[in-house]
Parts: structure tokens; sequence; C-alpha cells
């Protein structure tokens, strides 16, 4: 593969992905809105800084769960868990987004080649 047919193939991949990233844009937005509303929630209770709670939000809800903050309360942890959720869902979509988007790429490679 030449260097102008490789450029080719990644741009194909970047404008699937935001192709589809601007389809599924209002279920994205709505997940991440959810885990910063979380994450100040889970701040507020448990008695964090704010920053801190949305910190929290985004490593548990990426599943990354550093352990330096942990919740303390029921509730807290209630949250948590949704947030968990939550996480695994807006990664499955991205990763979905992502792998439509190297099949749409290869499919121009392979029309290349002809």
């Amino acid at each position: 593969m030449n260097h102008t047919h490789a450029s080719l193939v990644r741009h194909e991949f970047y404008k699937a992905v935001w192709f589809y990233l601007r389809v599924v844009w209002p279920i994205f937005s709505v997940l991440l809105v959810l885990i910063v509303l979380f994450g100040l929630i889970i701040g507020y209770l448990e008695g964090w800084a704010l920053t801190d709670g949305i910190y929290f939000a985004f490593v548990t809800g990426l599943t990354i769960g550093y352990g330096e903050l942990v919740p303390k309360l029921a509730m807290s942890r209630v949250l948590a868990i949704l947030l968990g959720f939550n996480g695994v869902l807006m990664t499955a979509i991205f990763a979905a987004i992502s792998i439509r988007a190297i099949e749409i790429a290869v499919h121009v490679r392979e029309r290349g080649k002809e």
C-alpha cells in the first residue's frame, strides 16, 4: 500500500467516524451529561470537591477505577454502579462506531486494489 492510498484509507476512516458520531450524538451527549450529573451528585453526597466528583465519575464510567476516591454512602455506591453501566454503554457505542468506520475504510482499500 503506497502512502497516498494509506492516506485515503485514513481519511475515509475519520470521515466515517465523524459521520456516525453525528448520528449517535444525541444518545452519546445524554450519556456524557449523565456521567457529569452523577459525578456532581456523588461529589456533593460524599463531601468531595465538584471536580473530584466529576473526575470520579469519568474514571468509574470508563471502568478505569484508580481507587483514590471511594464512595462510602450507599446512595453514592448505587450511583457509581449506574455510572459503570452508563460508561460501558458509552464505550460500546464508540467501539461500534470505530468498527463500522474500519469496515468502510477497508472497503475503500479493496476498491482501490481493483
